[in-house]
């Protein structure tokens, strides 16, 4: 699919190495434990990669996207990406395959290591289908593909158009690009006390008044905090939220709401300061338990952000 200027066959050349380096990465041992103990790894050294990722890195703040169809990623891919900005120091959140960095009228760099990405779906087998009387439901099957991608940074002769650097919005309008959302919502946001939390029982989120925040902008992160354990209320995305304190069910709860606030953060522009690493322990003794626990919640934190990210095409005053 490249581009017929004479420069596509050099090109392939020279990247040939990467791809077939690029497609044998991760076939050894369960991807689920590699994944799994990267993400133990980096909160043992006390790194949480999803708190400001681009600040160890030159990116501008915001979710990883595909460079070539816009499209951001979600779920533990944000987490896989922020993680390789980080390392990289990269100064770009776009991604692409190595075919599209060819059709593109570029390449990756000989020698570039590519990263590991996964999309999730389920199947029904055919025999189920043909199986079937109708009685009840064919069994799906879940898989997971992996596809390697490379930050534009690893590519050259890429078109201006992938490279280019987003415009980072003003800081006042990022406060009130966060007001707005918080008010499409329409939830039960109560502002005072000394105390941030969510009452699943009364359906509410308290948030201390802004000014008792050392640095502002985390009053912010604090409420997009307490509204993702807000879309998990029965009447809304469902999510177990029994687990008393100190229990398995309550620490990945509370992984859920750390991961959709930093989503949120990174789709708004926020850049906050404060770190939620109080549960720390109790998210380290989930994911040593259970090498998927992450992969559910990074995808439940996706599916929160969207939720609320949603509310803002709902409100009439800001579709406006």
């Amino acid at each position: 699919m490249a581009r017929g200027n004479g420069k596509g066959s050099a090109r392939s050349g020279r990247c040939r190495a990467v791809r077939s380096a690029a497609g044998a990465q991760g076939t050894r041992g369960s991807l689920y434990d590699d994944v799994t103990a990267t993400i133990i790894g980096q909160l043992e050294e006390g790194l949480f990669p999803w708190v400001r990722p681009w600040s160890a890195a030159l990116a501008a703040p915001g979710l990883p996207r595909n460079a070539v169809t816009g499209r951001a990623y979600s779920g533990i891919n944000v987490l896989i990406l922020w993680g390789a900005v980080i390392e990289g120091g990269y100064p770009s959140q776009g991604w692409l395959t190595f075919r599209q960095a060819l059709a593109a009228g570029g390449c990756v760099r000989k020698g570039e290591r590519g990263r590991t990405v996964f999309y999730a779906d389920r199947f029904v087998p055919k025999g189920e289908r043909e199986g079937s009387d109708g009685s009840e439901e064919p069994r799906a099957i879940a898989f997971l593909k992996r596809f390697t991608v490379f930050n534009v940074a690893q590519c050259e002769g890429l078109p201006e158009n992938i490279t280019a650097a987003p415009v980072p919005l003003p800081e006042r309008e990022l406060h009130e690009n966060a007001e707005a959302l918080i008010a499409a919502t329409g939830a039960d946001v109560r502002i005072g006390g000394a105390e941030a939390f969510y009452s699943p029982c009364a359906d509410y989120v308290q948030v201390p008044p802004q000014p008792a925040f050392h640095h502002q902008i985390d009053y912010y992160r604090t409420a997009l905090h307490e509204l993702g354990h807000w879309t998990g209320h029965a009447s809304r995305l469902g999510r177990d939220q029994t687990g008393r304190f100190g229990s398995a069910a309550y620490a990945r709860e509370e992984l859920v709401a750390e991961l959709a606030a930093a989503f949120l953060c990174a789709a708004l522009g926020i850049q906050p300061t404060v770190r939620h690493a109080d549960y720390l322990g109790g998210w380290l003794a989930v994911l040593r338990a259970d090498n998927r626990a992450i992969f559910r919640a990074a995808s439940q934190a996706s599916t929160a952000a969207e939720f609320l990210l949603a509310c803002r095409s709902l409100d009439p005053e800001i579709a406006a």
